[in-house]
């Protein structure tokens, strides 16, 4: 089955993520595949079967995996849409108050994935016919938080790592993504963003897969304030991901 299988992957991904150290300006690391596994878990149960289309997503935000332990899963579109409704969240060792789990009762919406998942459910209608032919992954699990030069702790790509630092963390999270691409068997892997289009060339190269790319929704891109949606439906339709 599927879900055992990328399962056990994810089990292993994070085993072997938790034996890295980030030096600073990373103050914490969150990494919702240990407190927020059962909600992942249950996410899973749409990975069943191959996938046509396989979307790709960077890392977790602060309101939305880091919550709920589903990619780009922002707490709505996880219980309206998705349908996840009873998980047990714990909360990350070493939690940062700033920057609280709060699991399903989290407050604070996810605009990224408010505005993929609404994309879908617009599209397809129901989660059920949307995960028929697709699925949605991040690249890396992790959340990092880190002071900047003022002192305040926001949230830190892995783009913004140093090179060394960088290829470390890449090299891990590159194997298993071409493990899970494989069992998924997708026509097409769709970055969401620029570095998930750069990652899944690298990574999958030995793959006989598409690469196509979308806008990310999220808000820090001028870009993504602008109909994102509209945008992204006419990237993937330009791509041959969609027909119109």
């Amino acid at each position: 089955m599927n879900k055992i299988r990328i399962a056990d992957f994810y089990k292993e991904l994070s085993d072997a993520l938790e034996q890295l150290e980030f030096p600073q300006p990373v103050i914490r690391v969150y990494n919702p595949l240990r407190y927020a596994w059962e909600g992942f878990e249950k996410y899973l149960g749409y990975a069943e079967g191959t996938k046509r289309v396989v979307f790709l997503g960077m890392n977790p935000g602060p309101w939305g995996m880091t919550q709920t332990g589903v990619p780009f899963g922002e707490v709505n579109a996880v219980k309206d849409f998705l349908g996840i409704r009873e998980i047990n969240i714990t909360r990350p060792e070493y939690e940062h108050e700033e920057y609280p789990v709060n699991g399903l009762d989290c407050k604070k919406s996810e605009v990224s994935g408010k505005r993929l998942w609404g994309l879908f459910q617009k599209r397809y209608g129901t989660a059920e016919k949307f995960f028929a032919e697709n699925f949605v992954l991040n690249y890396c699990p992790l959340l990092f938080l880190a002071k900047d030069k003022k002192g305040n702790v926001k949230n830190f790509t892995p783009d913004k790592f140093k090179k060394a630092e960088r290829k470390i963390l890449y090299n891990i999270c590159d194997s298993y993504l071409s493990k899970v691409v494989a069992v998924l068997a997708p026509e097409y892997v769709v970055g969401i963003g620029n570095f998930a289009e750069d990652r899944a060339l690298d990574a999958l190269v030995d793959i006989d897969v598409t690469i196509a790319k979308i806008l990310h929704p999220s808000p820090a891109s001028p870009k993504s304030n602008v109909n994102w949606g509209e945008v992204a439906a006419r990237q993937l339709i330009e791509a041959g991901v969609w027909k119109k």
